[in-house]
């Protein structure tokens, strides 16, 4: 607890991947809605592209994190002791 009080571990991918599980069962049952009232086709793009469209957003989410990380440790690293 005392790390995230004083922000040396980062919360945010942690919610990061809460966020990503429900986006992806949003899309689910949007598509899976206008498939059975619209049309199958529209339904099964949102299937599709709407699952690939959230994993890469939270993906480039986590790398902007990750690339925080590494410049961290690089900083650590350069640091006259």
């Amino acid at each position: 607890m005392n790390q995230v009080l004083f922000f040396d571990s980062m919360l945010t991918p942690k919610i990061i991947t809460f966020v990503y599980w429900l986006l992806l069962v949003g899309v689910v049952v949007s598509g899976l809605g206008t498939m059975f009232t619209t049309s199958f086709f529209a339904g099964l793009g949102i299937l599709i592209f709407g699952a690939i469209g959230v994993r890469i957003w939270c993906e480039l989410l986590i790398v902007l994190f990750k690339i925080h990380e590494n410049l961290r440790k690089v900083a650590e690293k350069d640091q006259p002791m």
